[in-house]
């Protein structure tokens, strides 16, 4: 090979790469905004929420001592910040079971032809579309023990029975906190894994059909494995979503009664605004996103441990 085509052909080795070092500059270009409003909108007031809860801050004096660890330990050994902590986690896991073993069935019906179909879809959507804070309003005067009261009044017309304070006792109040999110959440993840159930090729069913199998060795064999993602995608969601839950109780119950349906959102409200005890709720915000990364890093943990089993 003569000089000129050695030359040539380094020449054309060479400007792949630098086309491609061009193009993963322009990448990072592009990812240095996002980068930037992480940095300003997150990375920084998370660090600094964490230096307030190793201090004394007030959240309005500038004299500001460090403590160590004396907040973490006020968040565990307070039994009313650790009741909040205690239901928010019970909210959220039970909101995630409940509205996942119903929401799934439901989808499969919804998937079924019938009719008026579309109608009964858009129902169940519908219940999710209102607010938290509005269902709380509409809820309390639902369960109200005065005569206003609809559960009562039912119960009472049905079967005679006496009117309930269902949300004045810490138990049943728990309870009618969690089965209001179930109600309100079932729809929407039904229509999640409605659009997961439709992308499912119909030739696995009829295949499996052939084979002898029955509806629930389909249900078992192939809508389950193909709604894993779904699944992942929906407890996320849900797992998320209830540990940040705030509107819901504070409209239904006010925290109440005592500190039973309090959660952690309106711990460190309550704490870092209105107590004026900035200290003790950073470190409940620090305990709080703590609680989601670990989930995050879970869900994603088992979404891709899930993406190489189906591929």
């Amino acid at each position: 090979m003569s000089r000129p085509d050695r030359v040539n052909s380094r020449g054309r080795a060479r400007r792949p790469r630098g086309r491609q070092a061009s193009e993963s500059l322009a990448s990072s270009a592009f990812l240095l905004p996002v980068i930037a409003v992480f940095v300003l909108l997150f990375a920084v007031p998370l660090a600094q929420t964490f230096y307030f809860s190793l201090t004394n801050f007030s959240g309005y004096s500038t004299d500001v001592e460090f403590v160590g660890l004396k907040n973490y330990a006020t968040v565990f050994s307070d039994p009313s910040l650790l009741q909040g902590l205690v239901f928010t986690i019970m909210f959220a896991l039970a909101t995630t079971v409940l509205i996942t073993v119903l929401a799934i069935p439901l989808a499969v019906v919804l998937n079924k032809r019938f009719l008026g179909r579309n109608l009964v879809r858009s129902l169940f959507f519908f219940l999710s579309v209102p607010s938290m804070a509005i269902l709380g309003l509409v809820w309390q005067y639902i369960l109200s023990p005065l005569d206003t009261g609809v559960v009562n009044s039912i119960l009472h017309s049905l079967f005679g029975a006496d009117a309930v304070a269902w949300l004045a006792q810490s138990t049943s109040a728990r309870v009618c906190v969690i089965l209001v999110a179930v109600w309100a959440g079932v729809g929407w993840h039904a229509t999640l894994y409605l659009a997961y159930l439709q992308a499912i090729p119909a030739d696995l069913y009829e295949q499996a059909e052939l084979d002898g199998a029955g509806q629930l060795q389909q249900f078992r064999h192939i809508t389950l494995p193909q709604l894993a993602p779904g699944i992942v995608v929906s407890t996320f969601l849900l797992m998320s979503g209830g540990l940040k839950v705030y509107d819901l109780p504070f409209t239904l119950t006010k925290g109440g009664p005592g500190f039973a349906t309090n959660t952690l959102t309106q711990s460190i409200i309550v704490q870092g605004i209105a107590q004026g005890r900035a200290d003790v709720g950073s470190a409940l915000a620090v305990i709080f996103t703590a609680a989601v990364a670990l989930i995050v890093l879970a869900q994603l943990a088992v979404s891709n441990r899930i993406e190489r089993n189906l591929s």
